[in-house]
């Protein structure tokens, strides 16, 4: 079965490789910065100012210690479970074509005193412009993961992705989901450690060879003043959601953990224009459209 050393090294390993193949087609090297938490643990943050993406950070951490309360509220710990280790790697990309994807992808490990374990991650893709046959390949390739270890995995996280991806005071989704799932344990799924370590790695293998692809077919197309000024306004977007309703950033902030690495996930640049509407029939209509719960992709 494997532990909490086993899960941490794998994780470790998978940050040199998704780096080592955006490094590879971006022509770009990453900036390392290692980092101490003063609760315990550490971790080492990846940050890439490349050539077709602006701004991408792939984080690797570590990190254990004491649970605040709030934190301990958050995730229903019971009153003796305050302590807790956590594993992950965390990645956002922001190209600078705005016909390339933004892309997030999380896969993490969290562990509480007294043995209490459980798995959590996903992949979401927040084009500026949706293209719906990109957007229906980029489905398929996680269909194709999650159907290797169970039917029921895509339809489910693929809903949970949608409901959380959501910018209630905006009432869009952040982009065109993807699959997101949180707390796995065998407890509630029927499956064994091993089998949850394995599906979660194998969301995590499924990372960089899906947006390589995105990025090749969109890096060399032209680009207007008009669609980089959305490309900011879609931006902004993504950060009102990280900032006012993304918990792995709440949880990160309010648990001591490192502000550089927590916030890698904002974009160079972003943009508001007050009350923006964009031209009937445009591209930019259509994609805000699209940007709602339950597409069939």
């Amino acid at each position: 079965m494997p532990d909490r050393h086993i899960i941490t090294e794998y994780f470790r390993q998978l940050q040199d490789s998704i780096c080592g193949s955006l490094a590879a087609a971006d022509h770009a090297d990453f900036t390392e910065d290692e980092w101490d938490r003063p609760g315990g643990g550490g971790g080492r943050a990846r940050v890439l100012l490349g050539n077709d993406i602006e701004k991408g950070g792939v984080n690797f951490s570590a990190v254990h210690g004491e649970l605040p309360p709030a934190a301990a509220a958050s995730l229903l710990a019971d009153a003796e479970e305050t302590a807790f280790y956590a594993t992950g790697v965390s990645i956002v990309l922001h190209p600078r074509n705005p016909h390339v994807p933004i892309i997030h992808m999380n896969v993490r490990y969290f562990e509480l005193e007294g043995g209490r374990f459980w798995f959590g991650g996903g992949i979401d893709l927040t084009p500026h412009y949706i293209d719906r046959e990109q957007a229906a390949w980029f489905h398929q390739q996680l269909r194709n993961t999650c159907d290797a270890f169970d039917p029921a995995y895509y339809p489910r996280f693929k809903q949970w992705a949608d409901d959380y991806f959501f910018i209630p005071h905006r009432e869009e989704t952040r982009g065109v989901g993807g699959i997101f799932y949180d707390r796995l344990e065998p407890a509630t799924e029927g499956k064994t450690k091993a089998e949850l370590f394995d599906f979660t790695a194998a969301v995590g293998e499924t990372f960089a060879p899906t947006y390589l692809h995105l990025l090749d077919l969109n890096r060399d197309k032209a680009v207007s003043e008009q669609e980089r000024r959305w490309q900011e306004l879609r931006r902004g977007r993504y950060v009102e959601f990280n900032l006012v309703w993304d918990r792995g950033t709440k949880f990160g902030l309010t648990t001591n953990g490192r502000t550089e690495s927590i916030l890698m996930s904002l974009p160079p640049l972003a943009g508001w224009t007050y009350d923006y509407r964009p031209e009937p029939g445009s591209r930019e209509a259509e994609t805000l459209s699209l940007l709602r719960k339950g597409v069939d992709w």
